[in-house]
């Protein structure tokens, strides 16, 4: 049986499925007759983490529905948001939920949206392949290297652990408008977007890869699917929550550990977030059906988790009385 419960304690499923406004495949999806006719543009940025499930979603689309374009950006979650609370585009990727502050910028631009969780995630901690002394590492140990009072202290292995070597740490991580930055300092250093400053940060997964993988004194976080497409030149670091009372000991993510909350606390879910004037055009509507239908399979290739089935059904019937009342309203 499927365990449910989300690792953090902020995101449990009983709060997403309750609070979630989600979507159907409302007569989309991969038949020919669905996609007749249809055309117009599709935009849609956001989250790195999240861009390349949407980016195999949009190649399948784009054969389905050849006349209508779907662009995909990434400009973080963050970056992501500041577009879509200003309706300057449809969709938004999104690797966290939307903070209040951008909620208040969506009400003073009258932007309505509908939240769509696609898939759970593992923020994955990595080395280079080279580092032979960290075999794990607890979520104190992670504290005391991200937290705002290591900046300028804590710079080298040993002062992390004594019997590790005397020898500069160099930190890769997302920059502060990542959703995986945001997720990452919550449930490690204990606040959002509250960390040190002086690593080498970028909003886009592969220049990390990059760094961690050619540094052998590396250390970085990212999505599980940037782990998996390089794990040829990475390497994981199991991690140990120390808050967890059941002791289970460190943890390395995979599609296993993360569908059943033993990878904790960096397991997660993902999101798309849908403007609902957009939900209300035939081509965006047909796309979001297609994106849940394709979703489980296209989720996995990519290398991230699949929500369990009963969650993407539930998604559908709820988004199909949506669609039809968004439908109904323009009609008026």
């Amino acid at each position: 049986m499927l365990n449910l419960t989300f690792p953090h304690k902020n995101l449990s499923a009983a709060v997403l499925l309750g609070s979630t406004l989600l979507f159907s495949a409302c007569g989309g999806g991969n038949g020919e007759e669905a996609n007749s006719g249809l055309s117009g543009t599709i935009q849609i940025d956001g989250s790195s983490t999240v861009y390349p499930i949407t980016e195999a979603v949009a190649e399948e689309y784009r054969t389905e529905a050849p006349d209508v374009r779907v662009t995909v950006g990434v400009s973080g979650s963050g970056g992501g948001f500041k577009k879509f609370t200003r309706g300057e585009i449809d969709i938004v990727d999104a690797s966290r939920t939307i903070k209040p502050s951008e909620e208040e910028t969506a009400k003073e631009h009258n932007i309505s949206y509908i939240e769509l969780p696609v898939a759970y995630d593992g923020l994955t901690v990595v080395v280079h392949p080279e580092n032979n002394w960290v075999t794990e590492m607890t979520t104190e140990d992670l504290k005391k290297i991200w937290e705002p009072a290591a900046q300028g202290k804590i710079k080298k292995w040993n002062q992390i652990r004594p019997e590790w070597p005397d020898q500069e740490i160099h930190l890769y991580g997302p920059g502060v408008e990542s959703g995986t930055y945001d997720y990452f300092t919550e449930a490690v250093v204990g606040e959002s977007g509250s960390s040190r400053g002086d690593y080498t940060a970028s909003e886009d997964d592969n220049v990390l890869v990059q760094g961690v993988s050619t540094d052998p004194n590396a250390l970085g976080f990212f999505g599980f699917a940037y782990y998996e497409e390089n794990q040829d030149k990475l390497k994981v670091v199991p991690v140990d929550d120390m808050d967890d009372s059941n002791g289970k000991g460190a943890i390395a993510p995979s599609l296993e550990t993360v569908k059943d909350g033993s990878y904790a606390p960096l397991s997660r879910p993902l999101f798309i977030y849908v403007n609902s004037k957009a939900a209300s055009t035939p081509a965006v509507v047909d796309f979001v059906n297609f994106y849940l239908e394709s979703a489980p399979e296209l989720s996995q290739e990519v290398g991230y988790i699949p929500l369990p089935a009963e969650m993407y059904k539930e998604q559908q019937e709820k988004f199909s009385s949506f669609a039809k009342a968004k439908e109904a309203a323009t009609q008026k």
